[in-house]
């Protein structure tokens, strides 16, 4: 999320991140093409009036880039001549301010299901099943009490289809960049994902390979 309105940015960050999403956040049009050169991210949400490289920006530098990355832009202006502009520029949506944090949470949610492949709302493997829409987890028809982190590690698990995810790509999908990478917080998160799933296990780990889901 780049937006200069810092107590903004920062309160939509830790409201994402409550819902499981790793958010990382900067100030300036110049911070988010230094993090975008670096990072893959599912969608970009970008003020369009920043300090240094504008909103409008950036955003032509991702689409011609062709990173994958979505676009959502932010303004204060609500015409529909701003609109056509910031679309114009390969923005994929746009949200007027002020917003209903709801409405962005939405728009975060059908952008993201447009990446490739493109996933449902609902995800289903071995009885459990995982609304991101409501951001609910059941197995078999029983709830799961999750915190925020094992959600978005239940959720990258099963994005992946049962194939391997390494250690390094769930800290990078399931955190944001101020994680120390050199912690243990990855294993223990899964250690109790794997607790809270129950018996039998589905969680399975290939040493120094990574995570697998999968009866």
């Amino acid at each position: 999320m780049a937006d200069d309105e810092r107590v903004l940015a920062d309160m939509v960050a830790q409201g994402l991140r409550r819902l499981s999403m790793a958010v990382d956040v900067v100030y300036d049009g110049d911070s988010a093409l230094d993090r975008l050169a670096v990072n893959r991210y599912d969608v970009a949400v970008l003020d369009r009036d920043m300090p240094g490289r504008t909103g409008d920006e950036v955003c032509r530098w991702i689409a011609d880039s062709d990173t994958g990355t979505r676009v959502l832009l932010l303004t204060a202006a609500a015409g529909i001549r701003q609109r056509v502009e910031g679309l114009g520029l390969g923005a994929d949506d746009y949200l007027t301010k002020p917003f209903a944090f709801a409405e962005l949470v939405a728009r975060l949610q059908a952008l993201s299901r447009r990446s490739t492949p493109a996933l449902p709302p609902v995800l289903e493997q071995d009885g459990i099943v995982l609304d991101v829409t409501r951001h609910t987890a059941s197995r078999d028809g029983l709830a799961l009490s999750l915190s925020p982190k094992e959600y978005a590690v239940l959720h990258v698990l099963m994005r992946a289809g049962g194939r391997v995810v390494s250690a390094e790509d769930l800290l990078e999908q399931a955190w944001d960049e101020h994680t120390d990478p050199f912690t243990n917080t990855v294993r223990t998160t899964v250690m109790t994902l794997r607790r809270k799933l129950g018996d039998p296990p589905v969680i399975h780990t290939l040493p120094r390979v990574g995570y697998r889901l999968g009866a």
